[in-house]
């Protein structure tokens, strides 16, 4: 008897050994990874609508994977319909709630970043800002960080780049809201401490899109150059056509623009009225680096609708890229607290260049190249001419 109970307990005690082994075989959920962004509304119409990121994604798990240390991860869309904070706030919470995402990424436009920042803030959920660029929308937001730019950030080597080459006068136009005013007044504040001279300033409502009436005002004052900030969704080829027709070649007057101005999925449309503009941004698809070369083939692999990527794409390779460092340095895990901590400070080379987050501000520090459209074997582009190393966003080098 006593040998029959043992053998049974020996059989339990076996039984019970082998069940941690059978359940620590079974796959561990997926990674969530919940993507707000705009495949409707004013950006969806534009270069940065949502079937750029979906071509960003696929071409980025073909490359790298659908697994991080042997975990799955998921990516979950959510369309935030253009300018809706209300609503890309209710799909912050909703991806945290329902979805059980354990990070959150996206955004284009300032409101909605604004939003998304402060769901993120209080479920301490990691956000991967993309391309909002509105200086000081992360300030307050501890598990926010910014993949993209801030509007300071690019117009400040510019305005040192024409007080260097030696432009005197200057015309600034800019459109009246957040990203517009931190360009515009970046620009201002440098050029005149260089010792250049603002000849005058326009402010333009953000709907707007007649600018006959702006342009004839910057001819008349005769200024060498103009500043001019316009978002991709303000027709900024019909404000490069007028430029064009008033004869701003002919008197001399050079085009400075960040680069929303020349976005490459927008530049072959402005045909050779756009020749000579002179812009600043952290990235051209014609950057000249095998990363990059190897970026737009894969891209474009993905999609071939698409006449090339651009700097949103850009922001949502690194983030993606990011996202799976951390996880990948965390054994596949993503844990709120600990994936902040390897974010501050992570760098690595992107189709960009070199990146860094600052582990203070968590903010991008970044190349910004100054850029001139030029026409190459009959392509537009937009063909690097100068380079401002390790810009923080504060604009400072």
């Amino acid at each position: 008897m006593f040998r029959s109970c043992a053998r049974a307990a020996a059989g339990i005690i076996a039984l019970t050994l082998a069940q941690p082994a059978s359940a620590s075989a079974q796959p561990r959920p997926p990674l969530k990874v919940g993507i707000i962004f705009s495949y409707s509304g004013t950006k969806g119409a534009t270069a940065w609508g949502g079937r750029s990121l979906d071509a960003v994604v696929a071409a980025f798990r073909k490359k790298y994977g659908d697994k991080v240390a042997g975990r799955e991860v998921q990516v979950i869309t959510r369309d935030d319909t253009g300018i809706a904070p209300e609503t890309a706030r209710r799909l912050a919470q909703e991806l945290i709630v329902q979805d059980n995402v354990d990070v959150l990424a996206g955004i284009t436009v300032t409101p909605n970043a604004i939003a998304v920042a402060d769901v993120s803030t209080r479920a301490k959920k990691p956000f991967f800002l993309f391309s909002a660029a509105t200086s000081g929308i992360i300030a307050n937001a501890p598990y926010t960080t910014r993949w993209g730019h801030t509007n300071t950030q690019i117009t400040a080597p510019l305005a040192h780049w024409a007080v260097k080459s030696g432009i005197k006068t200057a015309y600034a136009l800019y459109q009246d809201y957040g990203p517009g005013i931190d360009a515009g007044k970046t620009f201002e504040r440098i050029f005149t401490a260089g010792g250049g001279k603002l000849l005058g300033e326009v402010r333009i409502p953000v709907g707007s899109k007649e600018f006959s009436a702006y342009v004839q005002r910057v001819k008349d004052a005769r200024p060498e150059a103009i500043f001019v900030y316009l978002n991709p969704a303000s027709n900024p080829q019909e404000f490069i056509r007028e430029c064009a027709d008033a004869g701003f070649a002919k008197a001399g007057i050079k085009i400075l623009a960040t680069g929303e101005m020349v976005d490459e999925n927008i530049l072959t449309s402005m045909g050779d009225s756009a020749l000579g503009i002179i812009s600043s941004y952290e990235y051209s698809q014609a950057h000249d680096s095998p990363m990059n070369k190897d970026f737009v083939r894969m891209f474009l692999a993905a999609d071939s609708a698409h006449e090339r990527p651009d700097f949103g794409d850009v922001a949502e390779w690194d983030a993606l890229t990011a996202i799976y460092r951390a996880a990948d340095q965390q054994h596949g895990e993503l844990d709120p607290d600990k994936t902040l901590a390897l974010l501050k400070g992570m760098h690595f080379e992107s189709p960009r260049g070199q990146i860094t987050i600052d582990p203070n501000t968590r903010e991008i520090t970044q190349t910004i190249y100054i850029r001139r459209v030029e026409r190459r074997n009959g392509v537009l582009e937009n063909v690097e001419i100068a380079t401002y190393p390790n810009v923080d966003a504060a604009g400072r080098p």
